[in-house]
């Protein structure tokens, strides 16, 4: 258990690795300030007895209110935030509209980290702070009809290399966490992503997208090495709690080989090997 109350804003609790999160967390004595895009969410989170707020990460105006309403409920302080909210694209790089593509990246790359700027001061300021993200798998390794995910997943990593890098010495960890397949809504949500911007239009992808459409309607089927949201909760608090942790934690068995080949092998056999294991994007 931590030694003290000590206060963690938690983005994208509404279901999947983001509720675990927040139970989680609050069983080793945290504070939890839980945010979900959608009001309802909210409610709930607030009924389950969680401080919860709305907070919507492609709205600017959203992201300021929120970052002023979690200190006036911490009076001004902050001990971690978990960057986990995002969602899935799914479509062939080709059939992705810049509407799309911005979609995408307003959520999961520019809302938080405009999210996170607006932190930073509070934690320079108190000379500690632990800043995580979720990113995935997908910022490792690109699988085929996911492009617009993992290029801003491969941003994400990116700026934060870039950011642990430039808070070096400010008190401040700033800490990647990269899960493979995990149990969530993560396919629900990107299915009824894909039905809203891109079903029905002209593709040559079209008979790709009749597989893909089966494995993001499949709620039975699992992944291969698919495991429970628990697994990124460990991982986010051995983040939150080590004295000096990790710049990475690698989730689920797919995560660290990857990891792997993407250093051994030359490009080519690398492709050969994604190709395969997305069943050209069926899996």
């Amino acid at each position: 258990m931590v030694a003290e109350l000590r206060s963690v804003l938690i983005t994208g609790c509404s279901s999947g690795i983001g509720a675990a999160a927040c139970e989680g967390l609050r069983a080793r004595g945290y504070r939890v300030i839980a945010t979900a895009r959608r009001e309802q969410d909210v409610a709930r989170l607030a009924q389950a007895g969680f401080d919860a707020l709305r907070l919507d990460l492609a709205d600017p105006a959203s992201i300021e209110r929120g970052v002023s309403q979690v200190l006036e409920m911490t009076q001004g302080k902050l001990f971690g935030l978990f960057n986990n909210a995002a969602y899935g694209q799914p479509g062939a790089v080709e059939d992705l509209t810049r509407e799309m593509l911005q979609a995408q990246f307003e959520t999961n790359f520019f809302g938080t980290q405009e999210l996170t700027n607006g932190i930073i001061p509070v934690m320079r300021a108190q000379g500690f702070g632990r800043i995580v993200y979720n990113s995935s798998i997908l910022g490792l390794a690109a699988f085929p009809y996911r492009g617009a995910y993992n290029a801003s997943k491969f941003a994400l990593e990116g700026l934060v290399d870039t950011l642990r890098l430039e808070l070096r010495g400010s008190g401040i960890s700033v800490v990647l966490i990269e899960p493979g397949p995990i149990e969530s809504r993560f396919r629900e949500n990107a299915y009824a992503v894909y039905v809203r911007n891109l079903q029905g239009r002209p593709s040559v992808h079209a008979q790709s997208y009749v597989a893909m459409e089966r494995r993001l309607r499949a709620k039975a089927a699992v992944a291969p090495f698919t495991l429970p949201p628990d697994a990124v909760v460990k991982r986010l608090v051995h983040a939150l709690e080590a004295r000096h942790p990790k710049p990475r934690y690698f989730v689920t068995v797919p995560t660290y080989l990857f990891a792997i080949l993407r250093r051994l092998l030359p490009t080519r056999w690398l492709d050969r090997v994604l190709l395969m294991a997305s069943g050209g994007g069926r899996h």
